[in-house]
């Protein structure tokens, strides 16, 4: 069954998801937004990104800040760049000649290649939106990272593909709740934007501290 066009999430709720359930909820549950210098860099790098409109190079068409779309995962949001690659077709007797144009999504990212899975997600994602909109299979895209300034390509496999759906479903489910989630502090938390907002640490060793004393009270 497909979601409707009032029920769709951003695209980016994914990555946030990934990253903490709680961010995820802060953001796109009770409307909060907090940056910092990472979170600037990466929003004047996509915002130069999305200057563009079109252009051609060679066999490869260019589209900056593309609409997406996909009904069947309740998604919406803008695609960096999508590079249409043309394909040349071989026929039966051997001749080449120009088929069809090929989508290739590229996400621009400020910093590094990332560990976990978060950003990788957040594109595939980008190619089923594209696979639905654009009804054709997209096998591989890339990202550019601002730190190595260099290119990395991401095969969208089974696995890939599987947990891009899982997650987009768990968005649903947190962001229909309404409900956002406890801290819980881990490394991650420091590079936050919004470690001020959540005092994970603070809260988090408030709780230990009421279940001492709730531990203490009952062994009495």
């Amino acid at each position: 069954m497909n979601y409707t066009e009032d029920e769709l999430i951003p695209l980016s709720a994914l990555q946030h998801l990934l990253f903490c359930e709680r961010q995820c909820a802060l953001i796109h549950v009770e409307q909060v937004w907090v940056e910092n210098l990472f979170t600037a860099e990466g929003r004047i790098m996509h915002e130069r990104v999305d200057m563009g409109n079109r252009e051609s190079r060679g066999n490869i068409r260019i589209e900056y800040g593309m609409p997406l779309r996909s009904l069947r995962l309740g998604l919406t949001g803008k695609a960096d760049v999508v590079e249409f690659h043309l394909l040349n077709e071989e026929s039966s007797s051997g001749s080449k000649s120009k088929g069809k144009w090929k989508p290739f999504p590229v996400e621009y990212k400020r910093g590094r290649p990332k560990k976990d899975n978060c950003d990788k997600v957040q594109l595939c994602a980008q190619a089923l939106c594209l696979e639905e909109m654009l009804n054709t299979e997209i096998s591989e895209g890339a990202f550019f990272y601002g730190k190595t300034r260099r290119r990395q390509d991401v095969a969208f496999d089974r696995a890939l593909r599987l947990e891009t759906e899982k997650a987009a479903k768990r968005a649903h489910e947190l962001i229909k709740a309404g409900e956002t989630p406890k801290p819980v502090y881990s490394k991650k938390c420091d590079s936050c934007s919004f470690v001020g907002l959540c005092l994970p640490k603070t809260i988090e060793k408030s709780r230990s501290v009421n279940r001492y004393l709730k531990n203490a009270i009952q062994k009495l």
